[in-house]
């Protein structure tokens, strides 16, 4: 609705696309959570992630719409007190969260999970990789920009908004975030129409997943953009650009 009636933008785009795509991002990570937590047996452990997450997305979503409503950036928007401020509880909750998702990988290579076999390394793998794009989260934090090789608000492709002329590790931190939908889903998929084959092509998938989210985050820290070739990437960007060997 805001998104159709107001048309403030900020970094180029409608200040109502980010809510949007974080509202949407977390409903899928609260239903993952709802179908994962499922598996383990250890009720108060259920109970303390359910309650943390809940809580720190729902603080992490209403300060992001708020600053859309103010008309400026929820991401490293240091510039006023108020907006350091903002940011600050931003990040000491999105901690939280890591924090919790590290207490869920802890219960997942425990006995208490009540699933085997290439379900139970699928959820484990999703986890784990979701780790791996909350670390490339901190070094935007760490950094305050997510644009390597560029200043952040350039040209970028619709809605995502990724760079398209250098290196931008929010599509590696995507891709490894998303991981703990896709491998879990892929892998159901696989067993019940794989059959005994379900492990074989499971693993397959985990591993190329994996090396695909490697990938991305080294292209992006060498500040080369993911929709061309590393050499083509490096050639607009200068000789003084080195080639990643993947």
């Amino acid at each position: 609705v805001m998104y159709l009636s107001d048309n403030t933008l900020i970094l180029g785009i409608n200040a109502w696309i980010k809510p949007m795509k974080f509202a949407a991002s977390i409903a899928a990570y609260a239903w993952t959570f709802g179908w994962l937590l499922e598996y383990t047996s250890n009720h108060r452990a259920r109970r303390v992630i359910t309650t943390g997450l809940i809580i720190t997305m729902v603080v992490e979503v209403a300060l992001i719409y708020l600053q859309s409503f103010r008309g400026t950036t929820s991401h490293f928007n240091i510039y006023t007190a108020f907006d350091g401020i903002v940011f600050g509880v931003m990040g000491w909750f999105i901690g939280i969260n890591t924090v919790l998702n590290f207490y869920a990988v802890i219960i997942f290579f425990s006995k208490n999970i009540t699933i085997t076999g290439p379900s139970l390394w699928a959820w484990r793998s999703g986890l784990l990789l979701f780790l791996l794009g909350s670390i490339s989260g901190g070094w935007m934090v760490a950094h305050l920009a997510h644009t390597v090789g560029a200043p952040d608000g350039g040209p970028g492709l619709p809605i995502v908004n990724w760079s398209t002329v250098a290196g931008d590790i929010r599509a590696a931190h995507f891709v490894a975030l998303h991981a703990l939908q896709v491998l879990p889903l892929v892998t159901f998929a696989l067993i019940q129409s794989a059959g005994e084959k379900a492990n074989r092509w499971s693993l397959v998938v985990i591993i190329v997943y994996t090396a695909f989210c490697v990938y991305l985050h080294v292209l992006a820290l060498m500040g080369l953009r993911s929709l061309a070739s590393p050499r083509k990437a490096a050639q607009k960007k200068g000789d003084s650009v080195k080639v990643s060997p993947f």
